[in-house]
């Protein structure tokens, strides 16, 4: 089973800025987290990440033709974007789950990916990935 990891905008900030709310851990950091929980699962995993919006949508547009099972997404600095991003996770044909580290709505934030995600997994730290692969893997088995 193939999982991509969709990293949107901002993420490549991680363990620079915002220490508070996200924590010490970079983005590679968290890759190699998100790694070793994918492999206890059997999840073949790979990852993506872009500050710009239309090339995440190229890259679900390409996910969509390719064997990809399911999409993980951390939309970051998308997660309140309206435009053509929440249109082709509404269009994908596996089951996109959108994951946070912290609780984005407790900071007022609301996002409008999660009513065209299959599910959400947010609070957890980085922990939240190791639920939302595991979620993803149920989905997929159904």
């Amino acid at each position: 089973m193939k999982v991509l990891v969709i990293h949107g905008a901002g993420l490549d900030m991680r363990g620079k800025v915002q220490l508070d709310v996200f924590g010490p851990m970079t983005l590679p950091q968290y890759e190699e987290h998100i790694r070793g929980y994918a492999k206890e699962l059997g999840i073949e995993v790979s990852f993506f990440h872009s500050n710009i919006e239309g090339e995440v949508v190229n890259k679900l547009y390409q996910a969509f033709d390719s064997d990809i099972a399911g999409v993980v997404m951390n939309p970051g600095g998308f997660t309140m974007v309206t435009g053509p991003l929440r249109a082709a996770v509404a269009q994908m044909k596996f089951p996109v789950i959108e994951v946070h580290l912290s609780n984005p709505t407790a900071r007022g934030t609301t996002s409008v990916m999660l009513p065209v995600c299959k599910a959400c997994v947010y609070g957890f730290g980085i922990e939240s990935y190791k639920f939302a692969l595991t979620g993803l893997k149920s989905l997929i088995k159904k």
